[in-house]
């Protein structure tokens, strides 16, 4: 079984490496650049950047179809069309931007109607599946019917999260790796076919991803856009969800929760104050005001994922 997470993983790397080039070029012909937001002067050079480049991770993601154990498929088939669904959202909003050449895709309100929508869904299929007991590093309890609201707030917290932190080259796609890889690990420790599967999808991502991290590291040569921002998000929350791990993610994913509540915060107060907490909100841009390099923000962001991820790892080691 361990032969199959580190194949899918791999594979996946191997096919992303292979078809980023080809992407990027047809992003480069089809003039799909990414337009800088006024304020964020110190990214004017990124001007023109190809962007949607989550289709990268994205068309690796389905190599994990080839590693899935016959039984218990449908949850996985399940986690990989709700990531699309995101993605197809996503791609709605970068496509807007880039055809009207500004950084405003769909308004506020149709994103949310959308992310609400498929939240919605996996609520539904959370329930009517019997999934209502929450394990939280070992203590599982049902909430029975309160199982739908909480799966619809930690998706619509997940994926915009994960949007907020795609901010800097490598950033989102980096924190989301070693989440991933990390989450990956713990679903292996479940007896479960079902948990096995869904571990070999998210190996399959962390392959892709990384194969993409190769173009999207700083400079990039591509930027996921929200194509593939949102799609990580809804693959995350989804995932954590699906498996029962929802009350984990905060943890392992603080710097996700970080760029949120910094722009929550930020946002607030300069309403109420217009003053400002931070030199530019989320939090990594605070940072990179201060004078702090791209990269060494996504080593401090990654490493911070990562402990926090080691640490609940060894929590279920322990139990």
């Amino acid at each position: 079984m361990v032969i199959k997470y580190i194949l899918s993983g791999l594979v996946a790397f191997l096919f992303s490496c292979l078809i980023a080039p080809f992407i990027i070029s047809m992003c480069k012909k089809f003039k799909a650049s990414q337009s800088i937001l006024h304020y964020v002067d110190k990214h004017k050079a990124k001007e023109g950047t190809p962007t949607m480049g989550g289709i990268i991770f994205l068309l690796s993601l389905l190599i994990g179809l080839c590693f899935l154990l016959p039984e218990s498929r449908f949850t996985s088939l399940f986690l990989i069309i709700v990531t699309f669904g995101y993605a197809l959202l996503g791609f709605l909003d970068d496509f807007i931007k880039v055809h009207y050449h500004h950084n405003e895709g769909l308004k506020p309100y149709q994103k949310i109607i959308g992310q609400f929508g498929l939240a919605l869904i996996v609520a539904l299929y959370i329930y009517f599946s019997g999934r209502i007991s929450l394990n939280f590093f070992g203590l599982t309890f049902d909430i029975g019917f309160f199982i739908i609201p909480l799966v619809i707030l930690v998706l619509l917290a997940t994926t915009n999260s994960v949007n907020l932190t795609d901010g800097l080259d490598g950033l989102a796609g980096s924190v989301s790796f070693v989440y991933l890889l990390i989450f990956g690990i713990i679903l292996t420790l479940f007896d479960a076919t079902e948990m096995s599967n869904l571990a070999i999808i998210t190996f399959s991502l962390c392959g892709g991803l990384l194969g993409f991290l190769c173009f999207n590291v700083y400079p990039a040569k591509i930027f996921m856009g929200d194509t593939g921002s949102l799609a990580l998000g809804g693959f995350i929350g989804t995932v954590a969800v699906l498996s029962s791990l929802e009350l984990i993610l905060p943890i392992m994913g603080i710097m996700f929760v970080l760029s949120a509540v910094s722009d929550i915060l930020q946002v607030a107060y300069y309403k109420r104050t217009h003053k400002r907490i931070f030199l530019m909100a989320p939090l990594h841009h605070h940072f990179e005001q201060k004078g702090v390099h791209e990269n060494r923000i996504v080593f401090a962001y990654s490493m911070i994922t990562l402990v926090m991820s080691l640490i609940s790892l060894c929590i279920y080691l322990i139990l």
